[in-house]
């Protein structure tokens, strides 16, 4: 396996399936299907899942007249639905999975502990980080970053919605777009390519944590990926 230790990014977006809002249980139950598969192999997996297909916080605080920081909380409150979601998608299909949430929640997840989520990892538990940071300002990609340089993980993988991998320009718009199989951290920040935030990216350089740009609809894609097939972008 080439990977042991991983941290896998999804958007929000992903969970929205055919519906324009909320969450969709076909692609729960996909992605869950997915990490069930990484688990088997013998992975370690932590997940950082976004909150856009609830509530994307600069785009909807301004219409709602919220200053961003307020919109920031309510977009983090969105991505801690979407966890509890997932947990619920794979505790169902026999994968133990834990959330862990940057805001306090007693309730309903665990507080951000890194020893504890490393505790889990090396346990064979899916641990689900919530919440972003805990801080507005800053994005879920900025947060994956984050968490997977404390829990010290080998690859981050950004799941996309229909693109397998980092083109020259948005390949939805131009058809003569070339997909680009293996880039550098500096490359996405000099070229601005619209992959991740450019912190997210500096995070992951800063500590030699490569990142795998795949498509989450493509079947086996994460088994793939820890099993060294080369699919997506590779960004290191």
């Amino acid at each position: 396996m080439k990977y042991k230790r991983i941290l896998l990014k999804i958007s929000g977006e992903a969970l929205l399936g055919t519906q324009q809002f909320g969450i969709d249980l076909e692609p729960v139950k996909m992605i869950a299907g997915e990490i069930k598969k990484a688990v088997d192999l013998g992975a370690q997996i932590a997940v950082v899942v976004g909150g856009g297909n609830i509530f994307r916080g600069m785009k909807n605080s301004a219409r709602l007249g919220m200053d961003q920081a307020s919109g920031d909380y309510v977009g983090m409150l969105a991505t801690v639905m979407n966890a509890i979601a997932l947990q619920s998608a794979l505790n169902q299909i026999d994968v133990p999975c834990r959330v862990q949430s940057a805001i306090a929640m007693n309730q309903i997840a665990e507080p951000y502990i890194r020893h504890r989520a490393i505790r889990h990892l090396e346990k064979g538990r899916v641990v689900i980080f919530a919440a972003g940071t805990g801080n507005p300002f800053f994005t879920t990609d900025t947060a994956a970053a984050l968490r997977a340089s404390e829990i010290n993980a080998e690859a981050m993988l950004m799941a996309k919605n229909g693109v397998d991998g980092v083109y020259t320009d948005d390949p939805n718009a131009n058809p003569s777009a070339e997909k680009l199989d293996n880039i550098t951290y500096d490359d996405i920040i000099k070229n601005g390519l619209k992959v991740m935030d450019t912190a997210a990216c500096a995070l992951c350089k800063q500590n030699s944590i490569p990142i795998v740009v795949f498509d989450f609809e493509a079947e086996n894609g994460i088994v793939d990926i820890l099993n060294g097939v080369q699919i997506g972008t590779y960004i290191k």
